[in-house]
């Protein structure tokens, strides 16, 4: 039950959301990409990636400098389960992600070393 209820926790802040959307569109992202889908500062993104990661949402991995983000298989193992489709349904129907979904699509089609850049201030 405190597992149900931390993830839980993890899904109610819309940021956090916005990410687990953003990952149901693609099959990882780099921490810069969701930055940038975020509107945040990396430091707040972090945060949220840190929540996601710590109740086992989310898995990462190290690729040189670059730290991509994927929907945990652990969790999500059949993407069948109740949980996973409640979000894809509430995705679907959220007005404000089909908003955002142009968005994500604009950032998933930049290079990841641009935005990185962009970011640090270095053009």
């Amino acid at each position: 039950m405190k597992n149900t209820v931390n993830i839980l926790k993890a899904l109610s802040d819309k940021n956090r959301l916005k990410i687990i959307y953003a990952l149901m569109e693609t099959d990882e992202l780099c921490a810069c990409q969701i930055t940038e889908i975020l509107k945040v500062k990396g430091a707040t993104a972090s945060r949220h990636l840190a929540v996601l990661s710590g109740v086992d949402l989310l898995e990462s991995r190290k690729d040189g400098r670059w730290v991509y983000y994927r929907i945990s298989n652990d969790f999500f193992i059949e993407r069948n389960n109740e949980l996973y489709q409640w979000i894809k349904h509430e995705k679907i129907n959220s007005e404000e992600f089909k908003n955002e979904h142009k968005n994500i699509f604009h950032i998933l089609k930049q290079d990841p070393e641009v935005i990185c850049r962009k970011q640090r201030g270095v053009v």
